[in-house]
C-alpha cells in the first residue's frame, strides 16, 4: 500500500513526467532509425535470404539491434561495439598500469577512460561495419557499385553506432534509468510481437501443448530470473565506536547472488559466435574450417559445452574486476567496521573473497542454465523460442533495475520535500 501511494506521488511530479516523456521519445528515435536502410540494399530481398541464415552471433545481433540487422538500417551494427569497447577498457584498466593509475585519480581520470573507450567503440564498429557490409555484399543484394557501397555503408553504420552512443548517454543524463541497458531491451522488445505471431501461427497449426509448454517455460523461467537477481547475501558489520557509546544496531554488507550481471552470456556469445561467423562468411574455399565452425553453430552439443563452460569464466573473471575485497577491507577498517569473528585488513580480505566466490560459483550456474533452457529445447526437443535465454536474461534484469530506479527516485524526491519543509519550518 505504502509503495502504490509513493507510485501516485511520484507520477504527479513534473520532473519525472518530463524525464519519462525524454526516454519514450528516444525509444521512439531509436525504432525509427531501425527502420532506415543503407542505401543501396535490396531489402526485401535481404530479409528473405536472411530467414536462412539468422543463426549464431547474426541472431543474437538481430535481436539486440530490434531488427535493424535483417534490414540492414543505419542501427544494423547497434550499440554492441560500445559495450565490447567497455569491456575492454575495463579488462585492459586491471591490467595495464597506466590505466590502472587513471582510475585512481578520481572524475579526471574517468573522462580520459571514457576517451578511450569511444575511440575503442569507433575501431570496433568500422570492423564490425565492414564484416557486416561484406556479408551483405555476398549475397547478391546490393544495387549499387561496390566502393560506393562499402563507402556509404560504413559511414552510416559508424553513425549509427555512434549515435546509438550518445542516445543512450542521454537517456542516462535526461531519462530514467541506463540508457545502453534501456536500448538494448527496447530492441529485444521489439521482437515480441513476432513472437507472439509465431505462437499463434503454431496454434492455429495444432500445436497447442507446444504453445503451452513455451508459455509455461517463459513463466518458471522469469520466476527464476526475479528471485536469483533478488537474493542478497548479506554479511553484519559492527562498528567500534558504537560498541563503545552503548551498542545499536549493526549494519550489514549486501553482496547480489549474481554480481556480474548479464555481461558473461553476452561476452560470451561474442567470443564462441563470432570467429564461427567470420569462418562461414569465407565461402567454400575453407572446408575444413567450415566443418569445425559447423559443430559449433546454435544447438549443437559442442556449442552448449562451450558456451557454458566460457559463462562460467566470464562470471568469475568479471566479478573478479568489479570487486576487490583487499579494497572494501581497507575501507571497513577506516571506517571502524568489522565483521563480528572476523580480524580487520587481510583475514576480512580474505572472508569476503571467500563469500564472493561461493556466490559467483551460484550465480554463474543460475546464469547458464537460463541461457542454456531454450537451447535445450531446440537441440532435443526441436522448439522454437522467439526470446533467447540470454535475451529474457536481459529484458528481466533492467525491467527490475528500471523498477529500482523509479524507487529511488521517489526516495530522493520525499527526503527532498521533507527537507524543504524543514527549513521552512526553521
Amino acid at each position: 500500500m505504502a509503495n502504490r501511494q509513493l507510485i501516485l506521488r511520484l507520477f504527479r511530479s513534473v520532473e519525472l513526467k518530463n524525464r519519462l516523456l525524454f526516454l519514450l521519445a528516444a525509444l521512439i528515435v531509436f525504432r525509427i532509425g531501425a527502420h532506415i536502410p543503407v542505401p543501396g540494399v535490396d531489402t526485401s530481398a535481404l530479409a528473405e535470404i536472411y530467414k536462412g541464415q539468422s543463426s549464431g552471433i547474426l541472431g543474437m545481433l538481430n535481436i539486440f539491434s530490434g531488427g535493424s540487422l535483417e534490414r540492414f538500417s543505419i542501427f544494423a551494427i547497434g550499440i554492441m561495439p560500445y559495450i565490447s569497447a567497455s569491456i575492454i577498457v575495463q579488462l585492459a584498466s586491471e591490467i595495464i598500469p597506466s590505466l590502472k593509475a587513471l582510475k585512481k585519480e578520481g572524475d579526471i581520470g574517468r573522462k580520459q577512460i571514457t576517451k578511450y573507450t569511444r575511440f575503442s567503440a569507433v575501431i570496433l564498429a568500422i570492423f564490425q561495419g565492414f564484416v557486416a557490409a561484406t556479408f551483405v555484399f555476398q549475397q547478391g543484394v546490393i544495387v549499387i557499385p561496390q566502393v560506393e557501397f562499402y563507402f556509404l555503408a560504413l559511414i552510416c553504420l559508424v553513425t549509427g553506432t555512434m549515435f546509438l552512443m550518445w542516445l543512450g548517454e542521454q537517456i542516462t543524463e535526461r531519462g530514467i534509468g541506463n540508457g545502453i541497458s534501456l536500448i538494448i531491451t527496447a530492441g529485444i522488445c521489439a521482437g515480441i510481437p513476432s513472437g507472439i505471431v509465431q505462437l499463434w501461427s503454431m496454434t492455429v497449426s495444432g500445436k497447442l501443448l507446444s504453445v503451452l509448454f513455451i508459455l509455461f517455460s517463459a513463466i518458471v523461467l522469469i520466476y527464476i530470473v526475479v528471485f536469483f537477481e533478488s537474493a542478497l547475501r548479506k554479511i553484519p558489520i559492527h562498528y567500534a565506536r558504537r560498541q563503545i557509546l552503548g551498542g545499536g544496531q549493526g549494519a550489514h554488507l549486501p553482496f547480489k547472488l549474481n554480481m556480474a550481471g548479464v555481461i558473461p552470456p553476452i561476452f560470451a556469445s561474442s567470443v564462441i559466435l563470432f570467429p564461427v561467423t567470420i569462418v562461414n562468411w569465407l565461402g567454400n574455399s575453407y572446408s575444413e574450417l567450415q566443418k569445425f565452425a559447423l559443430s559449433f553453430q546454435h544447438g549443437t552439443i559442442g556449442y552448449i559445452v562451450l558456451f557454458a563452460s566460457s559463462v562460467i569464466f566470464f562470471c568469475y573473471f568479471y566479478t573478479a574486476l568489479m570487486f576487490s575485497p583487499k579494497e572494501m577491507a581497507e575501507n571497513l577498517k577506516k571506517g571502524g567496521a568489522f565483521v563480528p569473528g572476523i580480524r580487520p585488513g587481510a583475514q576480512t580480505a580474505f572472508y569476503l573473497e571467500s563469500v564472493v566466490t561461493r556466490l559467483t560459483l551460484w550465480g554463474a550456474i543460475y546464469i547458464t542454465i537460463v541461457c542454456l533452457i531454450p537451447e535445450l529445447f531446440i537441440s532435443f526437443f526441436n522448439i522454437s523460442f522467439a526470446l533467447g535465454g540470454t535475451s529474457l536474461l536481459i529484458l528481466v534484469v533492467v525491467t527490475m533495475d528500471f523498477n529500482i530506479q523509479i524507487s529511488s527516485y521517489g526516495m530522493v524526491q520525499q527526503y527532498e520535500s521533507l527537507m524543504s519543509r524543514t527549513n521552512r519550518l526553521n
